[in-house]
């Protein structure tokens, strides 16, 4: 289960939404610390993973609310979440369950390196259990 966080609304009206409402919400696996993915959020999609422990999103292209892992049973388990200097990124800190956080089937969205690094791309699948 995941941590239900108390709301407080000197916090929420700290954060700064872009002129559609929303945040971008940065995902971090606790135990490793890798970037998992970023999704964005609306004050009801950011109020909604801070009381229910689990990460909430506001799908840009279907235009509705999402929760992770409700479909591919790769949900994100709420563990700490904070907000940045200017109140303009929120970062959640989660416990990754199932395969992990990418639709690919990565462990994490971020396994594509620009340049040289692009020949790693393949290790990182590996690493994670992909392929």
């Amino acid at each position: 289960m995941g941590r239900r966080l108390e709301v407080r609304e000197s916090d929420i009206s700290r954060i700064t939404f872009n002129d559609d409402g929303l945040v971008p919400a940065i995902i971090q696996d606790r135990a490793s610390g890798e970037v998992l993915m970023l999704g964005w959020m609306d004050e009801t999609a950011l109020r909604r993973t801070l009381t229910s422990g689990r990460s909430w999103f506001w799908s840009r292209s279907r235009r509705e609310y999402w929760c992770k892992g409700e479909t591919s049973g790769n949900r994100q388990w709420v563990r700490g979440a904070s907000y940045d200097c200017d109140g303009d990124t929120v970062l959640v800190v989660v416990d990754q369950e199932g395969e992990g956080a990418c639709h690919t089937g990565q462990f994490s969205c971020f396994y594509r390196a620009f340049g040289d690094g692009a020949a790693e791309e393949h290790g990182a699948v590996k690493e994670h259990g992909g392929e």
